[in-house]
């Protein structure tokens, strides 16, 4: 039997099988898949097989993963706690919405560019989505605008929207049809409101943000997929990939001479450089080094830049804050 895993609490899977039913599944102890370290060998979004095990004495069946179809692609991120280690996000996403924001909590351009780089590496589009709006004083607005600028000027989609009042969210549900999403973003940043808002009957719990840090608190626990429908259809339009929010993202499995052709705008300039095996850092004739200085890059993405290499050089996770 085959099917689709729709959820996933870390000791269980509920895959939607292809003839309607979905069936809690376990895996196999010894099942990992080859070539992957993951804290998480399956994933919500992949298509995987199920055989049920026959029941022993008075005990119910118990249904098991034994394969995954191959992925188009996925979004990974380092363990925190085992940096051999990785945890895959989603398997098989059309695109991803990285829900940030400005204030409460701010969402750093590090952890931004991290995850854009990691999008790229797996091909995966990314929406960039400012919440909160609604709180923002005259500054912070226009922060905010100067980021969108940045972002837009790079080649990224952005929409400012709140959540909390629906501004913007309409346009926002236009970009979801016919997709599988992945709603990513820092905790706090509003991802369960925005579902509430997009789909009224999700009744995501949501929470408070917390005074002291200014951090989010997590609300999701376990990945995901919400189907989306209209009034008008009961018929699924598409997915929505609810994440628990992260603090950090430690990037995993990219080669020093990859990285630069994960940021669009440092690749374009690169290709100008004396060296071709300029690490953008020190090299005379480097023609990303001067578009830094000229302006054509942003600062903040080539600390992202930099940021990342020096995971590559000390082989370690950093959590971006």
């Amino acid at each position: 039997m085959k099917g689709l895993v729709i959820k996933n609490t870390g000791s269980w899977y509920t895959v939607l099988t292809d003839d309607g039913p979905t069936v809690d599944c376990k895996i196999k102890g010894n099942f990992r898949l080859r070539g992957i370290r993951s804290t998480n060998p399956v994933a919500v979004g992949d298509r995987v097989e199920i055989t049920m095990q026959p029941a022993i004495a008075n005990q119910q069946p118990t249904a098991f993963i034994t394969e995954i179809e191959d992925r188009r692609n996925y979004i990974i991120r380092k363990s925190i706690n085992l940096s051999k280690q990785s945890h895959i996000i989603a398997a098989n996403v059309d695109q991803a919405l990285l829900v940030i924001t400005v204030v409460k909590p701010e969402t750093s351009t590090t952890f931004i560019d991290r995850f854009l780089a990691s999008a790229e590496a797996y091909r995966v589009p990314v929406i960039l989505v400012f919440n909160k709006t609604d709180l923002l004083n005259e500054e912070e607005r226009h922060y905010q605008e100067m980021m969108i600028q940045l972002y837009e000027t790079i080649g990224y989609e952005c929409h400012a929207i709140s959540a909390m009042s629906g501004e913007g969210v309409e346009a926002l549900k236009e970009r979801l049809t016919g997709k599988i999403t992945l709603l990513s973003g820092n905790s706090g940043v509003g991802k369960s409101t925005l579902i509430n808002r997009i789909l009224p009957d999700a009744n995501l719990r949501t929470a408070e943000i917390s005074d002291a840090h200014q951090m989010g608190m997590h609300t999701t626990t376990f990945s995901e997929m919400i189907p989306l429908t209209t009034h008008h259809s009961p018929l699924t339009t598409g997915w929505l990939i609810d994440t628990p929010g992260i603090k950090g993202f430690g990037t995993f499995d990219m080669e020093r001479e990859e990285l630069t052709s994960y940021f669009k705008e440092i690749f374009e300039f690169s290709k100008q450089c004396k060296f071709s095996n300029c690490t953008h850092t020190h090299e005379p004739g480097c023609a990303v080094l001067k578009a830094v200085e000229d302006h054509y890059i942003a600062q903040s993405r080539y600390q992202s830049y930099l940021s990342m290499l020096d995971d590559k050089d000390e082989n370690r996770y950093r959590e971006a804050q």
